[in-house]
């Protein structure tokens, strides 16, 4: 299969990767780096944008008036999700009124409800997976977007797609995987903040920071929301058709 692969990338007039790190491995593994683009993954703006709390969604989880990490997306082996319990723990203990949302499915969610019952963890919510149509109202509840990856260098080279979600829709991120290229987004556009992957007290520490420093908070959403347009599918059409036109001058002049 990996032969079939690199044939298809040396047959070809140009290859597109979805991140700087997934170029440089096809360039170590002797595809021409001059024929390899980097349009990276992007968002809907259209779709999301800063708005108020949904009312009947926060009325429903009993979100009205707290502040809320969320995280958005699956429930599986990579995301490490544990992590988070544990920093819901070290916040409960310290009597903060921060609660964390976890919405979505996935393999490791029905382990990850039972951990949280048997923990007595009541500052974590749970939501099943909603439609894509009703992701800007379950964005609404959140103060703080979580973007969570399990602690493996593989994860270093991958751009959750979440993080521009968050962006579009105006909201501080906090970044709990292996530095990488996600992370690099964040921190240069000022949208948030990193924390080391599996660092439950580090996240923790993030999260009543966030909550004690409102305006700080809002900062970092505005920095956020202000990010968004670079990263809008609108933009990586543009790019995307550049690689093509660049291709069809090539075999035509």
């Amino acid at each position: 299969m990996e032969r079939q692969e690199l044939s298809m990338y040396r047959r070809s007039d140009a290859v597109v990767a979805l991140t700087g790190a997934f170029k440089q491995d096809l360039i170590r593994r002797g595809i021409d780096g001059m024929k390899i683009d980097v349009v990276i993954n992007g968002v809907d703006t259209w779709r999301y944008g800063p708005r108020g709390r949904d009312p009947e969604l926060a009325q429903e989880l009993g979100l009205t008036d707290e502040f809320v990490v969320g995280y958005v997306g699956t429930h599986g082996m990579a995301h490490g999700l544990g992590n988070v319990l544990d920093a819901a723990e070290i916040v409960a203990a310290k009597n903060q009124k921060i609660r964390f949302l976890l919405a979505g499915a996935g393999a490791e969610r029905e382990s990850l409800i039972a951990t949280a019952k048997q923990r007595g963890l009541k500052n974590v919510l749970f939501l099943p997976m909603q439609p894509k149509e009703r992701m800007p109202q379950v964005w609404s509840l959140c103060n703080i977007a979580l973007v969570h990856l399990r602690n493996d260098p593989t994860f270093a080279e991958v751009i959750p797609s979440k993080i521009f979600e968050a962006m579009a829709m105006g909201l501080p991120i906090i970044v709990s995987a292996p530095r990488g290229e996600g992370s690099r987004i964040v921190e240069r556009n000022r949208a948030g903040c990193w924390v080391p992957a599996g660092d439950a007290l580090g996240l923790a520490g993030a999260a009543m920071l966030f909550e004690k420093n409102r305006e700080s908070c809002r900062d970092f959403g505005d920095q956020s929301l202000a990010a968004a347009p670079g990263h809008s599918r609108e933009n990586q059409a543009r790019e995307m058709l550049d690689v093509y036109e660049h291709v069809i001058k090539g075999r035509t002049s």
